[in-house]
């Protein structure tokens, strides 16, 4: 059921449709967005054209996120802090114009995002093998202030959960998910000051590209913890868009390696998302129950750009079995899973 590609080439061909469809644990593909043919009129093929650099850094005591994205028709900048023990959070964000300003790179593996204006700088640069990710928003929180100078350890061999799947006929999502990456370097939250320990915290990236239906829908989890026994864990989950007959992008992530999920369903109650999730897989090989502690709600309503996203963050337990046949039980991971409606 599930395709590995292994092999480089393109993601797109002449026609715009994907080359091939299926997972790697390395994104083996070119993400050659020129080949988009969306439109007959091709100058408006970049307004349907989604593009995304999302970071985020789990330490014993907060979780840290900041992204720059390009919608096509207008950019979201956006940085968000949750405070693990109290469950208060705090998330402010800028619409750009049709992008204005907004570097994103061509691929996950090379480049430079970036953005700035009077409010805020945003800087995420690929350096070997380190991500290093640099946030100034003088006046976030009324004034209160966040900075962050922030390394992720990345090395090449690390694995990670990337899929190309179509959408429809003419659509497409390539995306890269890195889990587990050792985090150091600080933050600056008011008066605060956080020290990032690469033994305590790890870092992540949800990389995406592609063009979606306009009204979309999707749920995602993730996680990314240490074992008792000092191991790396991470789960990546998902499921509600696009054609996965021939890959998902769930996965487990030990120790930089993945190993690959089927389908996995999502159960929760819409109606209170506070009540506790369950994960199960078609193969028997996961088994999770995940209970929120503080819910998220992020509401953007701009006309042509509506989004609804409902974020939970709360602790993993239950068990999972390797590719080898290996049972691992892990007990109160922290993570998140989210439920988002789109109109985009």
């Amino acid at each position: 059921m599930q395709r590995e590609i292994t092999q480089p080439g393109k993601l797109l061909k002449p026609d715009g449709s994907v080359s091939i469809a299926g997972w790697s644990r390395q994104p083996v593909l070119d993400c050659n967005l020129e080949n988009v043919n969306f439109y007959a009129f091709k100058p408006l093929q970049h307004f349907r054209i989604k593009r995304w650099d999302y970071y985020a850094v789990f330490t014993p005591t907060m979780f840290f996120s900041a992204t720059i994205a390009d919608l096509g028709y207008a950019g979201n900048i956006f940085v968000y802090v949750v405070d693990f023990e109290t469950g208060a959070y705090h998330e402010e964000g800028l619409v750009i114009p049709f992008g204005n300003g907004i570097t994103l790179p061509r691929n996950s593996t090379e480049g430079i995002a970036h953005f700035s204006n009077k409010q805020a700088t945003l800087d995420f640069v690929l350096d070997g093998q380190e991500r290093k990710i640099a946030v100034s928003w003088p006046g976030f929180e009324g004034g209160k202030g966040i900075e962050a100078e922030i390394s992720l350890l990345s090395p090449a061999d690390h694995d990670s959960m990337t899929i190309v799947i179509p959408i429809g006929t003419n659509r497409f999502y390539y995306n890269r998910k890195v889990n587990c990456l050792p985090a150091s370097g600080q933050i600056r939250y008011g008066e605060s000051l956080i020290s990032l320990a690469p033994e305590t915290c790890l870092g992540s990236l949800d990389w995406g590209r592609g063009v979606w239906e306009y009204s979309s829908f999707w749920n995602w989890a993730s996680a990314s913890a240490y074992l008792p026994d000092g191991r790396t864990i991470g789960l990546n989950m998902g499921k509600g868009f696009g054609d996965t007959s021939a890959a998902t992008e769930n996965a487990i992530i030990l120790d930089g390696r993945i190993h690959k999920l089927d389908q996995v369903e999502f159960d929760y109650d819409p109606t209170d998302y506070m009540k506790p999730w369950n994960f199960q897989d078609n193969q028997n090989r996961l088994s999770l129950e995940f209970v929120p502690f503080t819910e998220r709600v992020a509401t953007t309503n701009l006309a042509i750009i509506q989004s609804d996203v409902h974020q939970m963050f709360g602790r993993y337990s239950g068990n999972l079995v390797l590719d080898d046949g290996t049972r691992l039980e892990v007990k109160d991971l922290i993570g998140f899973a989210e439920e988002h409606h789109a109109r985009w």
